[in-house]
Parts: C-alpha cells; sequence; structure tokens
C-alpha cells in the first residue's frame, strides 16, 4: 500500500468570494505545493545517527512537495491564489470553480432507510424541475416499493438516469455528487470513483457525520451555491491499495469483464501474479475472508519485517 493525495473533495458552502483568484487547470499554469489543514509552515525535519555511529544518515521530510491535481471529474477545479507568497495554499482559500456549468449530478441514497425518502423526493425535485439537472441514481434505489409506487414522483422518476455497481462506468460522466446519509455514504460514493473523483457534497442524515458538514434544512440554498461554484473544498486523503495474487486460474477478459460475468477492477496479469488496485477513502482492512483458518500477516514497511500478525484480520 502507498499513501496519495486524491481527488476527492468535500464541498462547504460559503457566501465569500474573491475576485483575485484563477484557476490553474483553465490557464494551465499548474503551481507546485501541498495542501494541509491550518496555517502552513515551512519546515523540515530530519534525523541524526546515533552517536558513536560512522555511517551518516540524513532524512529530510518536508511539507513542499506536488500540490494534489486541482481538477474533481470533468468540470470542476480548484481556484488558485496568485497573491499568496506561500509554497501552500491555505486550506480555508480552497474554493471550487467550473470549467463550463454543472448539468450532471448523482444522488447518492443510504439503501433501506425510510426516513431519507422524503428527502431524497425532494432533492430530486429541486434538482430537475428548478435546476434542469442530469440526476443519476443507482438502479436499487429505484426499485423501493416507497418510490416505485408513488405516482406523484412518477414523472420525475423518468427522467432519471440509472446505473448498476460494477457494471456501468460513470466516471466521466458526472460532474458533482450529492451524498444522502452519514459517513457510510461517503465512503461508498469515494469508491465508485477510482480515478478523478468529482466534488462531493454530503448531507448529514445518518448517524455518524464527521465527513458530512452540510444540513439538509436549507438545501435549496447550499445546492445553489454548488452549482454557481460558490463553495470551498476540503480535500481528502486516498489509499493507492495493491493487491498482488498468484494467478491460479486462466480466465479470459474481454472488455473488463471475465468469463462469469464478474467485472475485474483495474486488473494487471503479469508473470502468473494478478495485481488488483484500488483508491479508497479512511482505511485498508485486511481479513481472512471465507477462510476458517487464521491468516498469518508479515507487516513490512521499506522492505524491512515490522511484525507479524496471527488472527482472523
Amino acid at each position: 500500500m502507498e499513501m496519495s493525495r486524491e481527488k476527492l473533495c468535500a464541498s462547504k458552502a460559503d457566501g465569500s468570494s474573491d475576485s483575485a483568484y484563477h484557476c490553474s487547470a483553465c490557464h494551465g499554469d499548474e503551481e507546485w505545493g501541498s495542501t494541509s489543514r491550518g496555517r502552513a509552515k515551512s519546515r523540515s525535519l530530519s534525523a541524526s545517527p546515533a552517536l558513536g555511529s560512522t555511517k551518516e544518515f540524513r532524512r529530510t521530510r518536508s511539507l513542499h512537495g506536488p500540490c494534489p491535481v486541482t481538477t474533481f471529474g470533468p468540470k470542476a477545479c480548484m481556484l488558485q491564489n496568485p497573491k499568496t507568497i506561500m509554497h501552500i495554499q491555505d486550506p480555508a482559500s480552497q474554493r471550487l470553480t467550473w470549467n463550463k456549468p454543472p448539468k450532471s449530478v448523482l444522488v447518492i441514497k443510504k439503501i433501506r432507510d425510510a426516513s431519507l425518502l422524503q428527502p431524497f423526493k425532494e432533492l430530486c425535485v429541486y434538482l430537475t424541475e428548478e435546476n434542469n439537472m442530469i440526476v443519476y441514481v443507482e438502479k436499487k434505489v429505484l426499485e423501493d416499493p416507497a418510490i416505485a409506487n408513488d405516482e406523484n414522483f412518477g414523472p420525475v422518476k423518468k427522467k432519471f438516469c440509472t446505473f448498476r455497481e460494477d457494471y456501468d462506468d460513470i466516471s466521466n460522466q458526472i460532474d458533482f455528487i450529492i451524498c444522502l446519509g452519514g459517513d457510510g455514504t461517503l465512503l461508498y460514493a469515494s469508491s465508485l470513483f477510482q480515478g478523478s473523483v468529482p466534488p462531493v457534497m454530503a448531507f448529514h442524515l445518518g448517524s455518524l457525520g464527521f465527513l458530512t458538514p452540510f444540513n439538509f434544512e436549507n438545501f435549496q440554498s447550499q445546492v445553489t451555491q454548488v452549482i454557481e461554484g460558490n463553495a470551498a473544498l476540503v480535500l481528502r486523503s486516498r489509499l493507492k491499495v495493491k493487491v498482488v495474487k498468484e494467478h491460479r486460474e486462466k480466465s479470459t477478459v474481454q472488455n473488463g469483464i471475465e468469463e462469469n460475468g464478474v467485472v475485474s477492477a483495474n486488473l494487471e496479469k503479469e508473470a502468473g501474479k494478478q495485481i488488483m488496485q484500488y483508491q479508497v477513502l479512511n482505511e485498508v482492512v485486511v481479513d481472512r475472508g471465507p477462510s476458517s483458518y487464521l491468516s498469518n500477516v508479515d507487516v513490512f514497511l521499506d522492505g524491512h519485517l515490522i511484525t507479524t500478525v496471527q488472527g482472523d484480520g
């Protein structure tokens, strides 16, 4: 596994704006730096060798690294402040802008939660009728009897574009994402986009709300601010996970679908090995799966054995 700064961002509406900003993605003048929360500082950390050591050892870490890619999905990008003297942009000044007006939105709703049905309907009616947006929803969301049997919601439902997880690729068709639920809903939305993640607007309608800052009471004004590009950005880091497995059985892969109908997720095959790569938010869980035996996991860091863990994960 390796840590990388990816392109998932959570939007928080804000009424302030600054005319001095410009979009580096639009003008092609990419800056270098890295983004961190709080005040940016220029410093480096170094480790000194123990006394009596004859080998010179020095490890330097600096916050002045390459900045994250400032484009999110097909149309969104981040405004840059040309007057700043820092290599690292203040997170409080990170703002959303659009190369072109957004037209498509993905609405992710927590499944099997009756309390979200009314907010989901109100949001979809507002997006389609008031803003003339193209709304994408999961096919399984529309299978809910409370939505399928609602005659008043029928005209709105006919305008939806539906997709199926692991079968349909919508990564280049979504301008921004709206989540209705808790943190788990946001984590699921992140997993749908293994490349560039469009801006994510997460409403707190679940049990946990560490990553979901929006309240649904005044959703109309907040959604309008995001559509108009008047919103702040919070960048989130994702883990790049590469799983290498010994290739035991041969299976042909055509158009990303194997013989058994399972979609192969970003998969490579080389020299008898199968390599799967994922971008995940928050954490990676390694467990024994369906096996009834304990697993022995050897943990290495930079080629050095750290520890061996025996257990179910």
